[in-house]
């Protein structure tokens, strides 16, 4: 660890570089965060009634897994046209129609009569939840200078935690005060809100000018293509960039997607209890969000990356593998949500320096997004998997092999922290 560098944050306090914030600078991080925050509400409602599926329609574990896999698919292509859309028309416009997009379709999911109008919806869904997280994580990437970048970026992906437990406690709640029937419905619905906060977007948030730089710039005519990530200088850095993203995604989504039907269904823990272990998982995925964004600038990139994937392989395999005791399972869970999300905070960071600013957008967008792609398939296998395997047993294996593929990427890769970005 760079000792002076943490030195000198603890005199000047850890969140300095948040008061050195000019009030545009303010406005972006808020806006990405919170955005980030709805659309991890919206996307963490499948996990939470998957089991009332289940039951109510009679579907099977590969049908819920089917969803699962459809909406990180299309959350794939959504992601990578909004990288080719915020080259073009901005990074806040493709944000502000991102939000709606995923708002609007959320509410759709609700309305479903049947299994494939339900994957339809959901699947359409998708493309809204991946573009946002393009689009923001570029957005506020472009925005923050180099030595705070990881910080600054890795305490916006922290929202996704935030969703994540408003997602479990409205769960809680509308499954309290309703029928099953109308409870997983009212979740969707409740999906419109973050459309409220496209308002805000509109009003406060500006383009960044690095971004606006660069436009001046070049002619319309003479902007580089998409194409240009394929170009034989950046080819090699994008392939390694989606084995990396691949890795991260794919253990995120086994065991996120799984965990709760996991907990229910094979640890057969109530409701409360399924809560209970969730509510370890999600404090420690924030905790996890924040310790990561400040050592992504003090280890660097690659070596806090190669941290958290070695613990979250280590933590997942011994959470749903080992014959331990529900108290240790209740404590395992705080590691767990640790390491899994604190492998994300550095990514938005890190991917934003590897493309130069005329195709930062496209770059981030495929690489991210691709590795979602990918890693999309993992909850499918995982599910058809459980047909001959425990669950668990399919979590911990498909979870251990994408962290292991994370490993070796980032090894690969090039060191980025404090890079400056050019116009």
């Amino acid at each position: 660890m760079n000792t002076t560098a943490l030195s000198t944050a603890e005199k000047e306090g850890f969140f300095s570089w948040f008061h050195a914030l000019t009030g545009k600078e303010r406005r972006t991080f808020w806006s990405c965060k919170i955005g980030y925050a709805l659309d991890a509400m919206d996307t963490q409602f499948l996990s939470f009634v998957i089991p009332t599926l289940i039951a109510t329609w009679g579907l099977s574990k590969g049908d819920a897994g089917l969803i699962g896999t459809v909406t990180l698919l299309t959350s794939a292509a959504g992601g990578w046209i909004a990288g080719i859309l915020s080259d073009r028309i901005g990074r806040v416009k493709t944000l502000q129609l991102t939000i709606l997009w995923f708002a609007f379709f959320t509410v759709l999911c609700g309305l479903a009569q049947n299994f494939t109008q339900l994957l339809v919806a959901r699947g359409l869904m998708g493309f809204g939840m991946g573009g946002e997280w393009t689009a923001g994580a570029i957005l506020i990437g472009e925005v923050i200078r180099a030595k705070d970048r990881g910080k600054a970026v890795g305490m916006v992906q922290a929202g996704w935690a935030i969703g994540w437990g408003v997602s479990a406690l409205l769960y809680a709640l509308m499954f309290s005060l309703l029928p099953a029937d109308w409870a997983w419905r009212s979740l969707f619905l409740l999906g419109i809100l973050p459309a409220l906060f496209v308002i805000f977007i509109r009003r406060f948030v500006d383009e960044p000018e690095v971004f606006v730089a660069q436009q001046n710039k070049v002619a319309p005519q003479d902007r580089v293509s998409f194409a240009a990530i394929f170009a034989p200088k950046m080819l090699s850095t994008t392939l390694r960039a989606v084995l990396l993203t691949t890795g991260a995604q794919g253990g995120y989504y086994a065991i996120t997607t799984w965990l709760p039907t996991f907990l229910k269904t094979e640890r057969h823990l109530t409701v409360l209890g399924t809560g209970g272990y969730l509510a370890m998982v999600i404090v420690g995925s924030y905790v996890g969000y924040i310790v990561s964004a400040f050592l992504t600038d003090y280890l660097g990139r690659k070596k806090n990356f190669i941290l958290f994937a070695t613990g979250s392989m280590c933590i997942a395999l011994a959470y749903t593998r080992l014959p331990v005791t529900d108290g240790v399972m209740l404590f395992l869970g705080f590691p767990l949500g640790f390491c899994v999300s604190g492998v994300f905070s550095g990514m938005g960071a890190f991917l934003t320096e590897l493309f130069p600013t005329s195709i930062r957008g496209s770059g981030q967008g495929f690489s991210y997004n691709m590795g979602r792609a990918i890693g999309s398939l993992f909850p499918l296998m995982i599910g058809m998997s459980s047909q001959s395997m425990a669950l668990g047993e399919a979590i911990g294996v498909f979870a251990g092999t994408a962290y292991g593929v994370m490993i070796l990427a980032a090894l690969t890769l090039p060191e980025t922290a404090g890079k400056q970005l050019e116009s």
